[in-house]
Order: C-alpha cells, then structure tokens, then sequence
C-alpha cells in the first residue's frame, strides 16, 4: 500500500512516499517505509526516537545540523547520515543557507547488522566519494514507488543494497587513507595470506614491520573490517577446508598443517565458521 504527497515548502516542491511493505517484503528484503525529497526555504526542523526505522539523508544543497545521542554534527553539500531512528535524534535546515534533503526511512533483512557494522568503522555522518550514486538511488527508489511497478519492492531492496554498500565503503576510499599507512598495512596482509600457517602474533607482526601493537590492530580493523586475528583465523579455515575436500589426510593432520596446534580448537573455530563439523563439512562436499 502506498501513498505519495506533495506538499509546498515555500516557493519549492517537497515529495513524500510512505509505503506498507507486503508480508515477503516484509520478511525478506530491505523495503522502505517512507522516502521523500525536500527542497525547503523554511527552517524545517525534524525531532523524534524510539521510531523503529533506519534513515539514511543526503545533503543536495543546503547546510543544517543533525544531532544523535546528544552529540551534534554539521552537514553541507555532499553529506549524507545514517542514524538509527531508536535512538533521540534531530536534525534541522540552517537559516541562512536551507538544504535540500533526499531520504529513505527503511528497515527489515540485515538492516540493524549493516547499521551496526557502520557505527563500528564511522560517525553518523558520512561523505562518500560517489555522492551522486547516493542521489540516483534514493531517486530510483521514489520512481519505482511512485509508479507502483511489479517489481517495485525486489528494486527498492536492490537499491537500499547499493546505498549501504556505499555508505559502508566511505571508511576505505582513497580519500580517506594515508597510501604510505595503507600500504605498509597490505604488506602486512600480503604476509599473512603467506605466513598463516606459522606461528603469527601481533607483537611478530608489530615487530617485523616496524608499526606499534596498538595502531597496527586499530587501523587494520578500520581499513580492513575485522581484527588480524580473524584474518590468520579465516586463512587457516579456508586451507583446511580445501584440504578437507581434497585430501584424505586426517582432521588432526590438517589441523596442524592449518597452523592449529591444538585438533580441538581447529574444530572449534571451524564449526563456528561453518556451523558444520570436519567431517560433515567433508561429507557434503564429497558426497
């Protein structure tokens, strides 16, 4: 079910299509629950919590102020924000240079893990490099909507898709990262992808490319999106799986060929990467 709205915000035109998404939607994709545009004159100030929903704004022209949690952050031309709506939040058009505003309300599939996963690596306010990406998407989200296509609610998932890839790629453009810091820290990836089945540790690490414990596993984390421990953890996984398949070696062998010195903790940590034990994972590759 859907409705759009036009309202006059001054001299200007605003759009606001607010949908009821089916029951596969629902339980399935990512649906919007209300997209809009706003090209405002007004002071127009926006005030609420505990709405469950995600909004994703971008700024089009404009400058204004969003405040989440208290803490406040300055907007312009370019930005967009990503706020989880449970939480106290306002935002506001400045005065003397009001905004013009492109959002999507949105929630449903893997909306609160993808949210999460961004607050991790960012602040609620971002500025991607493919800003017009952002703007093409909330505005084919608006198009499908309005026009009520077949198809309308697989697109609009598809494009909420494009979005939050975007918005969780902000932390890891050219941009953003130093290139001596950024290639200093693929050598040390490079070198576990090589090195993962010897005895790694952070301090060998920290040591052999000259870079304290401490910034080497923060930066790691921001630019790489998990910890080095995960990444030793997820080679070691991906070898033994490969022998799994294609050997007959025993899971003891193929443990300590993985680096794993223990055979328990390598069928731990592969049951918690797979949900599936040595031998079953075997089985049904084989099989």
């Amino acid at each position: 079910m859907d409705n759009t709205e036009n309202k006059s915000f001054g001299n200007k035109l605003s759009k606001r299509i607010i949908c009821t998404p089916s029951p596969s939607a629902k339980s399935t994709f990512f649906y919007i629950q209300e997209a809009g545009c706003a090209k405002s004159e007004e002071n127009a100030a926006i005030q609420r919590q505990d709405l469950e929903s995600f909004l994703i704004a971008a700024v089009v022209s404009g400058k204004g102020v969003l405040s989440v949690n208290g803490e406040n952050l300055r907007l312009e031309q370019g930005d967009c924000f990503f706020i989880d709506c449970r939480l106290p939040f306002f935002y506001k058009s400045s005065d003397r240079d009001p905004w013009e505003l492109l959002w999507i309300h949105f929630n449903g599939a893997t909306s609160q893990q993808y949210y999460d996963y961004f607050i991790s690596q960012s602040k609620n306010v971002f500025r991607p490099a493919f800003f017009d990406k952002v703007v093409s998407a909330i505005t084919d989200i608006l198009e499908v909507n309005e026009k009520k296509e077949p198809d309308a609610e697989i697109a609009t998932s598809k494009y909420i898709v494009d979005i939050l890839t975007l918005a969780l790629s902000v932390n890891i453009s050219d941009q953003q990262y130093d290139s001596a810091l950024k290639q200093k820290l693929a050598a040390v990836n490079n070198y576990i992808d090589d090195h993962f089945t010897e005895d790694l540790s952070l301090e060998k690490l920290s040591s052999q490319f000259y870079i304290s414990k401490y910034y080497l596993t923060r930066e790691y984390k921001r630019i790489y999106g998990k910890t080095i421990f995960q990444h030793i953890i997820n080679a070691r996984i991906n070898y033994g799986k490969n022998l799994l398949r294609f050997s007959d070696k025993s899971v003891e062998e193929i443990a300590h060929l993985c680096g794993f010195n223990d055979q328990s903790y390598f069928a731990r940590q592969f049951k918690k990467a797979e949900n599936l034990t040595c031998f079953a994972y075997r089985k049904m590759w084989r099989d």
